[in-house]
């Protein structure tokens, strides 16, 4: 059984990613349903993870070090860190 999705997607990425998937010789369809079973298969993985700058390296650094010297920031949960960690 199939199920049709839909979503938007910018138009300039979808001409380009036709165009590559049409030069391969492979329907663009066949391109977005390969994606999505290796990604369901854990084949293919999405990076959303930020390039971390020498300047914020260093800020996570010194922050660890007063942590581990029990001088740290302290605060009550996790969220609360990362909207820390994020704003260093």
């Amino acid at each position: 059984m199939n199920t049709q999705v839909v979503f938007n997607i910018d138009t300039k990425v979808k001409a380009k990613a036709m165009k590559r998937a049409r030069a391969e010789g492979v329907p663009f369809s066949s391109v977005l349903k390969m994606a999505a079973k290796n990604f369901a298969d854990g084949k293919l993985s999405v990076d959303l993870v930020e390039e971390i700058t020498p300047q914020k390296m260093r800020l996570l650094e010194r922050e660890s070090r007063l942590m581990d010297q029990g001088k740290g920031t302290r605060l009550a949960n996790m969220k609360e860190y990362r909207e820390f960690i994020r704003n260093l």
